[in-house]
């Protein structure tokens, strides 16, 4: 009788792997699985793996991983706050005023030396930004001279810039990029921006109104239901093929002592599509996101096919605390979570399992960075 053959880990079929890989939403899980041994890292680099999913910046300068909760160091640059990103790029302004934009999986950095002179020295107040957004059409890691920043004032005031453009002011809640055109909406008003050059060579911003109607808002919440104190925060973000605003109401109570912010608390979502198939356009109300999430914020906003992965809730909202300075609350991650757009329940952003992280402060700004597989 012939001896069973003890199998090793090297020899399982490459098919296998891939199913396994394409269950391991995570990139620290999918990185302790390529280190078995050689064979199994050879065949994941050649299997097709879907995203994976985003992490949330922390004021501290870690990663929280979504939904399991794990917290993540990378070596980043020394004295540097992130104050943005855009994909898997973080924007990161240093301690002696410089910027830069680096991956932190590759370790690529990016020269963006031009648009930072930009945006320094046309006003002198450079420190009295609220956020900076970065804006692409197109993955930097192929066109690097496509990077359109976005820059709030106090104020409400918005600096749109392109190296080496001077800064165009306008009021503005978000801008995205959408079938190649850079969009703006301000107050529900939705214009698209173009970048010219003159036969001076001098560059030239103009805009086109796209939508100036209101949408039928207040849907969730009617007129007299509405809190006296609230906000509402608009998103932009592309969600397969469509242009969408995400409209945010958040309930506000500014004589809760000791720390008002504590008591701020998302109510409900209401997302609206872009028809554009008319001039002017209009906005559309959308119920459903299908098997898409999306990922809301005042630096990086994406949709996301949660359908293909376990661990992320399809036709849900994920959201953080992204207004007002988050360092100012005792609990940057307080008013987060994931938003159910079927039943408008709000549940934690973190899975029941996760342990939450410590309050530390920092002067990061908490924003989605979504890591690359190439690692």
């Amino acid at each position: 009788m012939k001896e069973a053959r003890s199998s090793s880990w090297s020899d399982l079929l490459p098919e296998i792997l891939g199913l396994v890989l394409r269950r391991l939403p995570s990139l620290a899980d999918r990185v302790r699985l390529r280190a078995v041994c050689r064979p199994w890292r050879s065949n994941a680099q050649l299997d097709a793996l879907l995203p994976l999913l985003p992490w949330l910046t922390l004021l501290d300068g870690t990663f929280l991983s979504i939904p399991d909760g794990k917290i993540i160091r990378l070596p980043i640059p020394f004295k540097a706050f992130c104050r943005g990103s855009v994909d898997n790029w973080m924007f990161f302004v240093h301690g002696d005023g410089g910027c830069s934009l680096m991956n932190p999986f590759s370790k690529a950095t990016r020269d963006i030396s031009k648009l930072v002179t930009t945006w320094f020295n046309s006003n002198s107040r450079c420190y009295s930004y609220h956020f900076f957004k970065l804006v692409a059409p197109s993955p930097l890691e192929s066109s690097p001279g496509s990077l359109v920043a976005l820059i709030l004032e106090g104020g409400g005031r918005i600096r749109i810039c392109q190296p080496p453009i001077a800064p165009r002011l306008s009021l503005l809640d978000d801008i995205t990029f959408f079938h190649g055109k850079l969009y703006g909406v301000s107050r529900d008003v939705l214009s698209t921006f173009e970048i010219t050059y003159g036969l001076d060579s001098k560059p030239k911003i103009s805009s086109d109104l796209c939508i100036t109607s209101y949408p039928a808002f207040f849907r969730l919440w009617p007129p007299r239901q509405v809190p006296g104190s609230c906000l509402v925060l608009s998103y932009l973000v592309e969600c397969c093929g469509r242009l969408l605003m995400v409209k945010r109401m958040i309930g506000c109570n500014l004589e809760t002592e000791p720390c008002p912010l504590e008591s701020d608390r998302t109510a409900g979502f209401e997302v609206f599509e872009a028809d554009l198939s008319t001039k002017p356009g209009q906005w559309i109300s959308v119920r459903e996101l299908g098997s898409q999430a999306l990922f809301v914020g005042k630096h990086c906003s994406k949709s996301f096919p949660a359908g293909e992965f376990t661990g992320v809730e399809e036709n849900c909202i994920y959201f953080m605390r992204d207004y007002f300075p988050a360092n100012l609350a005792a609990n940057p991650l307080g008013d987060s979570g994931v938003y159910n757009m079927k039943s408008g329940n709000i549940k934690p952003l973190l899975s029941e399992t996760a342990a939450v992280p410590q309050h530390h402060g920092g002067r990061w700004c908490p924003t989605w960075i979504f890591p690359t597989d190439a690692m």
